[in-house]
């Protein structure tokens, strides 16, 4: 269920890879949004191209979906540096990062996605390549192993992590720029969405586009995932322009909300309010009730709603918030209220 999730910031394979690079900026003055890290990232380029260096080594972390590959993309292109990209799970063995190191020229740009997901020896072979630009590459095995000593071209490793607490620190500790992406608000979403309109050359009327930014999570990708929706809506039931009315329908065919709530969310919701009497409820529970597994409420469902203040996460469990039950028109049912201060529940357990 949640695979095919509309709403999932991530990425859903090749074919939305190829429709997102075509909208991909290719200078930083394209990027939208993320003003603090753009104003640091382009100090620290004017820098390393003032003193004829690669850059120190970069990583991005923050949730899926909001420009962590673009920014790295866009990195290699203003420092005029070729950009060789893989991820963390793709990369099972030390000579699967050999191959990669080896063919790096001065100043080029190693991007690893999803890097805390690297095995713990490829992760200990990467320490000397990021430190001191070389690498001991062990060959054959048994009594006739010997180790070479490799040296590498200086490069520019830029990683990326949904997870950044799942990095262990000797790995973290290598990098010399860290920057975490925020979610985007519907001004910065709306901006983005009219420069991929442009590029797309799909007409709009006023206000359709914000309609659309203000159901995208604050994500870039969500963004450009349903302006694709949408504009196959009004190809098929319409002249081809947005309408509000085209918007509208489009959106709510796909049982999306005003604020962004798919029907996994709401479902979400609703057993925490009917099942669970809005809580504290634990999220193995949760799973079981919705026949959904665990990493993926978490990962998925959650974030957004913890965001919008719907859900609270305690100790003993979720909670569910009166601004929840007001969206949802629900009331709590069942011998515990809302005190309406800092825990929704008070009193003894049953």
């Amino acid at each position: 269920m949640a695979i095919d999730r509309v709403l999932s910031s991530d990425s859903r394979g090749d074919k939305e890879e190829q429709f997102n690079t075509a909208l991909r900026p290719q200078s930083l003055g394209e990027c939208i949004g993320q003003k603090n890290v753009k104003e640091k990232l382009s100090i620290a380029m004017q820098a390393a191209h003032q003193r004829s260096e690669p850059l120190e080594h970069i990583l991005f972390y923050g949730p899926p979906g909001l420009g962590k590959t673009t920014l790295a993309h866009v990195i290699a292109n203003e420092m005029g540096a070729n950009i060789r990209v893989t991820s963390g799970p793709a990369i099972t063995k030390q000579g699967d990062l050999m191959g990669l190191l080896s063919n790096i020229n001065t100043g080029d740009v190693l991007f690893i996605d999803e890097i805390h997901r690297l095995s713990a020896p490829v992760e200990e072979f990467i320490y000397p390549a990021m430190e001191d630009f070389k690498v001991d590459f062990t060959v054959d095995s048994g009594m006739h192993a010997k180790t070479i000593n490799f040296p590498l071209k200086r490069f520019t490793l830029i990683g990326a992590t949904t997870r950044a607490g799942l990095l262990s620190a000797p790995l973290r500790g290598r990098f010399g720029i860290l920057h975490h992406l925020e979610f985007y608000n519907v001004d910065e979403l709306t901006d983005i969405l009219k420069r991929s309109a442009g590029l797309l050359e799909l007409k709009s009327a006023d206000g359709t586009l914000e309609m659309v930014a203000s159901r995208s999570r604050g994500t870039p990708r969500v963004a450009n995932r349903l302006l694709k929706r949408v504009r196959d809506y009004a190809q098929v039931k319409g002249s081809g322009k947005l309408t509000t009315d085209i918007v509208e329908n489009a959106l709510k065919m796909e049982q999306i909300d005003h604020l962004g709530l798919d029907e996994l969310d709401r479902s979400f919701l609703r057993t925490l309010i009917k099942v669970y009497d809005g809580g504290p409820a634990g999220i193995e529970a949760m799973a079981a009730t919705l026949g959904e597994e665990r990493d993926t409420l978490e990962d998925v469902v959650e974030p957004y709603l913890l965001q919008i203040g719907f859900v609270r996460r305690t100790k003993r469990g979720r909670e569910i918030t009166p601004a929840a039950c007001k969206h949802l028109g629900l009331k709590l049912t069942g011998g515990k209220k809302n005190s309406g201060g800092v825990t929704l529940f008070e009193g003894h357990e049953e």
